[in-house]
């Protein structure tokens, strides 16, 4: 296995898998990259030539160590990393798409829970039957710990500030 600083980004001539999630994606990425989630990574790589140049990337280099060991595993050859990963391409001024910012989705989940409780809470003072609202959420959160399947994050997903763009070809699997 390879790595690739930053700087030799404009050299490489083979694909650039990022692994991280659509919505960070989504958010930022580098124009040639093309989006397959970690957890998605070996059923997309089943129809890649196991020759292919492949560079994965994450955000700081972790998910993308993960990335080139599952796809070593099954037989790739040229596999690179991105030292750094797209924090690294920033900070040496690599050109970076940059969509939109928003609140990263576990975020939202703790704002909207934590808000939901401190309601039921303080309406707990008017009648000690809003502490059920709180009884709610933190079953939900319960189950979603315990899961890893959580309604609340699926219910913001379809909210229309988190829609992801539009994606064709490459850049969104």
């Amino acid at each position: 296995m390879m790595i690739l600083k930053p700087k030799q980004l404009g050299e490489w001539s083979g694909r650039i898998v990022d692994v991280r999630n659509l919505d960070e994606f989504a958010s930022e990425r580098l124009a040639k990259a093309e989006c397959v989630p970690l957890d998605r990574l070996m059923a997309s790589a089943g129809s890649w030539r196991r020759g292919e140049p492949l560079l994965v990337m994450c955000k700081s280099g972790a998910r993308s160590r993960q990335a080139a060991q599952q796809l070593e595993s099954v037989g790739f050859a040229s596999i690179s990393m991105l030292e750094g990963g797209l924090d690294a391409c920033k900070r040496e001024g690599v050109d970076v798409v940059v969509d939109r910012k928003r609140i990263p989705l576990y975020r939202q989940v703790m704002i909207v829970a934590g808000s939901i409780l401190l309601i039921g809470l303080g309406l707990s003072l008017v009648s000690p039957w809003f502490l059920l609202l709180d009884c709610v959420v933190a079953t939900g959160l319960t189950f979603a710990g315990i899961t890893g399947i959580c309604p609340m994050a699926r219910l913001l997903e379809k909210m229309p500030w988190n829609a992801l763009p539009c994606c064709s070809g490459r850049t969104c699997n």
